[in-house]
């Protein structure tokens, strides 16, 4: 009954952090392997520190052991967010309570092997509040770090970075370590304590969703409403019309006519492969995942090999001049890779 105790808060935890994320990219499948490497995380930090322990002061090993869990709990996260496998911002915190829900599985099974028996009260209350504080810490690292990956992009694009985002990366990142390290060298009463942890986290998860959400809205709502109006302007003949067609106007005497011609393809292929991508997303999150037709599949995957065709025609110049106008973000590649995956299947 105690391992019972010990490991129902956490599944708890994580099924309802994976339950709001109703726009998410994730599969239950990757959220256990998350889990999983969580528990390998716990692992490698239990031999760490038993090697540790022989020479670091207990004093120094409250505030010094609770980063290192950190980090190496971020070792995975940080392979995700690099390879752009999580794509929005609530996705990084659903991954970083997944890890720190394994590693709190773990930990709280190692209390109960390795440690005095406790009550039965006791060991619910304790894993309310271990799995709270690496749930959230690990969250919140996800989140800090793929922060700094779109930093980090922005940056490489030359696009503008403000100064309040530098501010919120190094915020994030410095945070679930002093949480952490504060949580285990401060000890007071427990109810207390965890009502403290609750509130934070329960606030962080709160922020996140409602942040994440302004975000999701404005990638399908405003992206799509500028890419709709480019669309119709190139088909219309009126490239001008809009801002980013006055754009590709202004290069146009850059180019010889038929690079420019392809330029001007690559841009409309790029918009409506986005588009119907987005509109399939858009339905299955309204609950209407109807099937494409062969027509549709067929014309998709045309349009997709036409593309891929023209990128590689055009020169270094030709896509470094467009590159503000075809932007592929995280959750454009994703939603084009399903799409492309729903043509391909049978």
């Amino acid at each position: 009954m105690s391992f019972v105790a010990a490991l129902l808060p956490v599944l708890v935890y994580i099924f309802v952090v994976f339950e709001l994320d109703s726009f998410s990219f994730l599969s239950v499948k990757k959220l256990l392997l998350l889990v999983g490497s969580g528990m390998l995380a716990a692992l490698i930090c239990f031999g760490l520190f038993w090697v540790l322990d022989a020479y670091v002061p207990e004093k120094v090993s409250d505030f010094l052991y609770p980063v290192l869990e950190e980090l190496v709990k971020l070792f995975p996260l940080a392979i995700l967010a690099r390879k752009k496998r999580i794509v929005f911002f609530i996705d990084s915190v659903v991954c970083g309570a997944a890890v720190g829900g394994g590693f709190a599985i773990l930990e709280n099974i190692f209390y109960l092997v390795l440690g005095e028996p406790l009550a039965l009260g006791t060991v619910l209350f304790r894993s309310l509040e271990v799995s709270l504080i690496h749930m959230g810490c690990t969250a919140l690292m996800a989140a800090a770090f793929m922060f700094v990956v779109r930093l980090e992009e922005r940056f490489r694009s030359k696009l503008s970075v403000k100064k309040a985002d530098v501010v919120m990366a190094v915020t994030l990142l410095v945070a679930p370590p002093v949480i952490h390290a504060l949580h285990n060298s401060l000890h007071f009463n427990p109810v207390i304590q965890f009502a403290v942890v609750f509130a934070v986290m329960a606030g962080l998860l709160i922020w996140t969703y409602q942040y994440d959400g302004d975000m999701i809205h404005r990638w399908l709502d405003r992206g799509l409403d500028k890419q709709v109006s480019l669309l119709q302007s190139i088909k219309e003949g009126h490239l001008g019309d809009t801002k980013t067609g006055e754009y590709l106007m202004s290069v146009k005497e850059t180019f010889p006519p038929e690079v420019f011609f392809d330029i001007i393809c690559y841009v409309q292929l790029n918009i409506e492969l986005s588009v119907a991508a987005k509109s399939r997303f858009m339905m299955r999150e309204a609950g209407l995942d109807l099937p494409l037709e062969p027509e549709q599949k067929e014309t998709y995957l045309a349009q997709y090999k036409e593309f891929m065709i023209l990128e590689k025609q055009l020169d270094n110049v030709a896509r470094m001049t467009i590159a503000p106008v075809v932007k592929f973000y995280p959750a454009d590649r994703k939603a084009l890779q399903d799409l492309l995956a729903e043509c391909k299947a049978s």
